[in-house]
């Protein structure tokens, strides 16, 4: 046959190989790849995020089921799904500290604490049965648009918190050092998150918008003494050495709030026993008496933090009736539960105001130990 009357053949054998090439489905592997991919942090892929289903397909052969067994997410980036999930153990008050998208301790904890009130096994892996229940609190998005205002913009700020209390004393307030920071606590977020969901965007600019946590705002008011405590009233308070968390419970004996904290250390270990609560002190300074002792204060002289975010005790002091001990706010709320306090129970600065506002005078307080 002439070559050339073999020309349309060969161009429509060849336009049917691609065309079917095309619609079929992808390899396994391809597919498998396609999933190990993480996903985008957006507002629109932490609302839609789900619990799946099991990856693991007893229909295939061994071998692929242990490959993909093995294969991870890289934990180090913030995950949707667990944005998702910490928003709504924050709306629930399980806190599970700064909403940072990681699977760090106090996520797990505050994981775990929800699933036990829920009558579910303790777990501090997300499961269906506790994903159905956490799901069922909330139906509203997780994640919302917020616009920076002109005030929020301005500050006021300082350029930056000296290490040493002696140095933060000669400031006049120690206020956020910038807005990153301040969006971050209002919004019981990590300061990474913040920046991962506004790539690019200048959070010292009035007008802009950005995505924040869809929880209730922290404020920097003084409640007035009328108007506290608020229901729910809480008249007892557990704090785990153990399990390094305060518990929050009504007159009735019922769990209303889970916080993660920071409790003590060797140099100065947190109290035992039972004592109860004295009173509330919001946005307070902060006074070092040198029979403290603590290790890197080498002042031989009492001398005063002013208040602010960022003093020692942080936004909310709650007195107990062990002189110089109090459940208290921090500057540093992502490494609560994390580090060591100097005797006291630590907490970031939106769960103390939120257990100050709700704690009653007198309210028994119970230290468990390890």
């Amino acid at each position: 046959m002439n070559p050339t009357l073999w020309r349309p053949v060969c161009v429509a054998l060849l336009a049917s190989c691609l065309s079917a090439h095309a619609a079929a489905p992808k390899s396994d592997k391809a597919s498998a790849e396609d999933a190990a991919k993480p996903t985008a942090l957006t507002a629109d892929t932490i609302n839609a995020a789900t619990l799946a289903p099991p990856a693991a397909d007893k229909t295939a052969p061994k071998k692929d089921r242990v490959k993909a067994s093995k294969s991870k997410t890289d934990e180090t980036k913030p995950d949707p799904l667990i944005v998702k999930a910490q928003v709504l153990l924050d709306r629930a008050r399980f806190f599970p500290g700064a909403i940072d998208g990681r699977k760090g301790e106090n996520y797990q904890h505050a994981l775990e604490a929800f699933a036990v009130a829920q009558g579910l096994p303790a777990t501090q892996d997300l499961n269906a049965e506790v994903w159905d229940k956490l799901q069922a609190t909330s139906d509203k998005p997780v994640v919302t648009d917020y616009t920076i205002t002109d005030a929020d913009a301005a500050g006021p700020y300082v350029d930056k918190i000296p290490p040493k209390m002696e140095q933060q004393a000669d400031l006049k307030a120690l206020d956020y050092t910038n807005p990153r920071e301040m969006l971050a606590e209002r919004f019981h977020m990590g300061r990474d998150l913040v920046s991962a969901l506004n790539p690019g965007k200048p959070l010292d600019k009035g007008g802009t918008a950005i995505i924040v946590a869809a929880v209730d705002p922290m404020a920097l008011d003084k409640p007035k003494g009328k108007d506290l405590p608020r229901e729910p009233k809480v008249q007892r308070i557990e704090v785990d050495k153990g399990s390094r968390d305060v518990r929050a419970f009504g007159a009735d004996g019922k769990l209303l709030a889970y916080y993660p904290a920071s409790i003590g250390s060797s140099e100065k270990p947190a109290p035992s026993g039972t004592t109860k609560v004295k009173g509330v002190a919001f946005d307070p300074d902060y006074t070092y008496n040198p029979k403290y002792g603590f290790k890197g204060v080498k002042a031989q002289h009492k001398f005063t933090i002013q208040s602010g975010p960022n003093n020692p005790v942080g936004l909310v002091w709650i007195d107990l009736a062990i002189p110089s001990y109090g459940i208290h706010g921090t500057p540093e709320p992502e490494k609560v539960g994390k580090t060591e306090s100097h005797g006291c129970i630590r907490l970031t600065n939106w769960n103390a105001r939120d257990l100050a506002a709700h704690v009653a005078r007198g309210a028994e307080v119970v230290f468990k130990e390890d």
